[in-house]
């Protein structure tokens, strides 16, 4: 985990953070298309997955960082919640305490 001082160091971050997001989606739709069976469209750069990590990490920090005990907040592991479009959404960062869910991104 990471603290932060200052909006400075956040936004440090931040740009960190969005220079990770279009690295990764521009190799996935790199890996795709050498692999001859790229996605239609600019699907290619996102079916990969992973490329959204970078903030997870980072709102991971920040919450951390407000306070939130690590043992709340849950990533990688069975993060699934009733959805909207679906019986089950598979959620990349969940905060929950006490059965309350708090966060879910």
């Amino acid at each position: 985990m990471q603290e932060y001082r200052s909006p400075d160091q956040i936004d440090q971050r931040t740009r960190q953070t969005l220079a990770r997001y279009w690295d990764t989606r521009s190799a996935q739709q790199q890996r795709q298309a050498e692999n001859g069976r790229a996605d239609q469209g600019l699907r290619s750069a996102v079916t990969g997955g992973a490329q959204m990590d970078g903030f997870i990490e980072l709102f991971t920090d920040l919450i951390a960082g407000a306070g939130i005990p690590k043992e709340h907040i849950f990533r990688k592991k069975s993060l699934q919640l009733p959805g909207f479009f679906r019986p089950t959404e598979e959620w990349d960062l969940l905060v929950v305490k006490d059965n309350t869910l708090i966060a879910a991104i």
